[in-house]
């Protein structure tokens, strides 16, 4: 795309202008700048057309609000398609990020999102903004994620995922965490089968990770492992946040993998979890339905045996959210009116005991609970919301 002019193209313009008259010029400037592929000045050319059809100055001294009142929509159109076609004209050279300069001004994100889908990046090419513009913007989370984990790594994926720059909307938030789980278990899966290869002479017919690993403790000998003990721990968390599904299952089986670790690989986690992989894996059985009523059982006990002064609330904070998983609502609310009845709302990470009685449309619990805490508003509120 050019972007030095040469002196032909002025006398060229000053000329049409003197012989033509100004719509005929300003044509020829567009046409002109559409030829060398100047996208950006094209832009600026078209609302340039547009200011003189519409009798407004032709230099953009002030803000668009600046022109009189009925000239703001045909003007506020004409920018829309203006940045349509520039944006368009940009793709068509497979510019993404000129593209969507124009296309997210006008709102758009559907080109460009299109366009992400089909972009493979070229050998050594720099996509850092095209990541920047698929992921940290969210045109395409998806497209994003997968180029973070295929050219950066794991790791960075990781500290994505797990940062403050989780991606909006839980179906890609499901669909980057699934794919991070696939990605470190294959990584495992190959790197155990290597091992065994060398250690025993021949490849092990195992399909999964239990199969690779069982009869096998000498794969874990002198605290060896096999993957990057934090990514595994970072993984196993994240697989909390899905449902029953492939990956789901195969976050068990790294947590299977996880509790044959020596224990100086298996971190310290915050109750209900101090027995991470144990506990994790635990709590992701009772997410694939397996095991259920002892699952639940095994949190009950911790969340009894915590003690709110050194604990904290948060072993019953995790199992409020678990019942909500499963569908059991009236049990989430019961145990939050043991066990947080007195917990401080704003610091709770599961939902408030206010927000439980909505669910369960338990507008009488909501009224008792309010006047055990002294607060009238709830009182009154569950009082009137339990008539209707």
């Amino acid at each position: 795309m050019e972007t030095n002019l040469d002196p032909e193209l002025f006398d060229e313009l000053g000329q049409a202008l003197a012989d033509e008259g100004a719509p005929a010029a300003i044509e020829r400037l567009c046409t002109r700048l559409r030829e060398r592929k100047d996208y950006t000045n094209l832009f600026y050319a078209l609302l340039l057309k547009k200011r003189f059809e519409m009798g407004a100055s032709p230099v953009p001294t002030g803000a668009s609000q600046d022109l009189p009142a009925e000239m703001h929509a045909p003007y506020e159109e004409a920018i829309r398609q203006a940045g349509r076609l520039v944006g368009q004209l940009f793709l068509e050279e497979d510019n993404i990020p000129h593209a969507w300069a124009f296309f997210r001004m006008i709102g758009e994100h559907d080109p460009v999102a299109r366009a992400l889908e089909h972009y493979q990046p070229k050998e050594g090419e720099d996509c850092q903004q095209i990541v920047e513009i698929a992921y940290h913007q969210g045109v395409h989370p998806r497209k994003g994620f997968d180029m973070i984990l295929e050219r950066f790594g794991i790791c960075s994926a990781i500290t994505i995922l797990s940062g403050s720059e989780m991606p909006a909307g839980n179906e890609a938030k499901e669909y980057c965490i699934k794919r991070l789980i696939r990605a470190l278990h294959k990584e495992l899966m190959e790197r155990l089968k290597a091992e065994i290869t060398r250690q025993q002479g021949f490849e092990p017919t195992g399909k999964t990770v239990p199969e690779l690993i069982q009869g096998r403790d000498w794969l874990f000998a002198d605290e060896f492992y096999h993957i990057d003990v934090s990514h595994l721990s970072a993984v196993v968390q994240m697989a909390t946040n899905l449902g029953p599904c492939e990956e789901l299952e195969l976050a068990r089986q790294l947590c299977e993998y996880g509790r044959h670790l020596s224990p100086r690989f298996q971190f310290n986690s915050d109750p209900p979890f101090e027995n991470q992989y144990q506990d994790y894996g635990i709590y992701l059985s009772i997410l694939a339905g397996d095991n259920v009523e002892d699952g639940l059982a095994h949190f009950r006990k911790k969340v009894e045996e915590a003690d709110p002064e050194t604990v904290g609330t948060y072993p019953a904070e995790v199992l409020v959210n678990l019942l909500l998983k499963l569908d059991r609502a009236p049990e989430a609310l019961a145990l939050s009116r043991r066990y947080l009845a007195n917990a401080e709302e704003g610091r709770l990470s599961c939902p408030s005991i206010v927000d439980l009685c909505q669910r369960t449309n338990d507008f009488q619990a909501l009224a008792e609970i309010a006047r055990e805490q002294g607060n009238p508003v709830h009182y009154m509120a569950g009082l009137i919301a339990a008539r209707n």
